[in-house]
C-alpha cells in the first residue's frame, strides 16, 4: 500500500507519518528531498527557500517531479509506504494514477500555529501573521508548478479533521487502514 499525505501546515501530517512508521510503513518525505537540494545550493533552510527550491525543481523537471521521484523509490521498496507531503495537483494525480491512497489532514488555524511553535523545526520560527501569509501562498495557485493545497486536498480519498488528542488521530488512522484494506 502506498499512502500519500497532504494537508495544511501544522495539521498533524508528521504525527500521522510517525504512527504509520510504527506500523511498518517506509517514509518518503518531500521535505527531506527539498532540504537536501536547499543545502546543495547553499541556501538557508526556511519555508521561503523550501518553496523557492520546490517550485524551481517543478519548473525544471515537471510539476510532479518531487512526488514522482519519491513514488518510484516507494514502488521499489515493495513494502507499505507513506509519501509526505503532497502539495501540487499533478503530484496528487500521479499518486492516484499509481493506485496510491491520498489522505488529507486539517485542523483550525490557531491550533495549527500553536503546534508549529511547539514543534520548533527550522522552518517554524515565525509569528502568526507570517504563518497566515505563508499558508495563503501555499493554499491556492493557478500555476500548475506551484503549491495548491486546497485543490490537492479535494483529490483526497480520506479527510481527517485533527482537532483532538493524538490518541484520537491514531484511531482515525487505524479506521482508515481498515477501510483501505477492505477496498
Amino acid at each position: 500500500m502506498i499512502l500519500g499525505i497532504t494537508g495544511t501546515i501544522g495539521a498533524g501530517k508528521g504525527t500521522v507519518v510517525e504512527y504509520l512508521k510504527k506500523k511498518g510503513f517506509i517514509h518518503y518525505a518531500a521535505r527531506d528531498f527539498i532540504v537536501e537540494e536547499i543545502k546543495r545550493r547553499g541556501l538557508p533552510v526556511n519555508r521561503d527557500s523550501m518553496t523557492l527550491v520546490a517550485n524551481d525543481l517543478r519548473h525544471i523537471y515537471g510539476p510532479a517531479y518531487i512526488i514522482s521521484t519519491l513514488l518510484a523509490r516507494a514502488e521499489k521498496s515493495k513494502g507499505n509506504a507513506v509519501i509526505e507531503s503532497v502539495r501540487v495537483v499533478a503530484e496528487a494525480q500521479v499518486l492516484k494514477e499509481h493506485g496510491a491512497v491520498l489522505l488529507a489532514i486539517d485542523s483550525n488555524q490557531k491550533t495549527r500555529y500553536e503546534r508549529i511553535t511547539k514543534r520548533g523545526s527550522e522552518t517554524d520560527h515565525i509569528d502568526f501573521d507570517t504563518f497566515v501569509a505563508q499558508e495563503a501562498r501555499e493554499m491556492e495557485n493557478e500555476n500548475p508548478e506551484k503549491q495548491n493545497i486546497s485543490v490537492v486536498m479535494m483529490f483526497a480519498d480520506y479527510h481527517i479533521d485533527n482537532k483532538g488528542v493524538v490518541e484520537e488521530l491514531h484511531k482515525h488512522i487505524d479506521h482508515l487502514l481498515t477501510q483501505v484494506h477492505a477496498r
